[in-house]
């Protein structure tokens, strides 16, 4: 009899159905997007899903696979790069909150301050129309040159340039590599520190705190309501990650948004 209830259990415990984490698929790009979404991995298993974060090293690749559904997420831009997108391609994705801000720097192992830029000398900038824009707008803050007005300015779009700087327009993730080549580059906090290089340290100018900015969770439409879409939020606006952020990025000049 003991066995046949021993059975009789065992059989029932086989029989009863185990639930697996759901999977929360998000791009991201490596530094620091990726560290803060390793911090909100395990709070999210707390809430019964599984993150799941694939890395991606350009700024384009990451909406198309959103919008293609190869994504749940993704984590790497702005709000002003994902309008241009959206307005560019379609894509019909959309922000669930704000995460951190990078500033943007200005670089350079041949000067130490921008008041030694030389005529003629060779100046790096993003090739994406919104972080383009927003590299010469720095420049044009500290002096450099002058833009017309707009949002999406490019190099076209100078109308003083005192100095006569060459400016090389790049893929983002390139810039640091142009460091060897170029007098200065503009480059994005993420790549720099890629690159070892410590924005605090070795930026000869920082975008404000003021900057808008803010790095971004992003969704499809249909998904920004759903339950997924705010345990992901949830998790990466945590304390943890607040506490993360003020303790290991601050003094690489990124600063949390939330």
């Amino acid at each position: 009899m003991k066995r046949l209830l021993l059975s009789l259990a065992m059989i029932l415990t086989l029989a009863v159905p185990s639930f697996a984490a759901e999977d929360i698929v998000i791009g991201v790009t490596p530094f620091p997007h990726k560290d803060i979404m390793l911090v909100a991995k395990p709070l999210l298993a707390k809430d019964g899903y599984n993150l799941v974060i694939k890395e991606f090293t350009d700024y384009v690749q990451p909406n198309m696979a959103l919008a293609n559904g190869q994504l749940f997420a993704n984590f790497f831009q702005h709000a002003p790069y994902l309008d241009n997108m959206n307005k560019e391609k379609n894509l019909g994705l959309v922000s669930i909150g704000k995460v951190h801000i990078e500033p943007l720097g200005v670089y350079s192992k041949k000067i130490k301050k921008l008041s030694d830029l030389k005529k003629g000398n060779a100046v790096s900038v993003p090739n994406d129309p919104t972080n383009e824009a927003r590299a010469l707008r720095l420049l044009e803050a500290n002096g450099i040159i002058k833009i017309k007005p707009g949002a999406l300015v490019t190099v076209a779009d100078i109308t003083e340039n005192p100095l006569g700087l060459k400016f090389h327009e790049l893929d983002a993730a390139q810039l640091p590599r142009t460091l060897d080549d170029v007098t200065a580059a503009v480059i994005n906090t993420n790549f720099a520190a890629e690159a070892g290089l410590i924005p605090a340290r070795d930026a000869l100018v920082l975008e404000g705190s003021e900057s808008p900015y803010a790095n971004i969770l992003v969704v499809r439409e249909a998904d920004k309501d759903s339950p997924k879409a705010k345990a992901l939020l949830k998790a990466t606006q945590s304390p943890e990650v607040k506490a993360y952020i003020e303790k290991e990025l601050v003094g690489k000049g990124i600063m949390p948004s939330f």
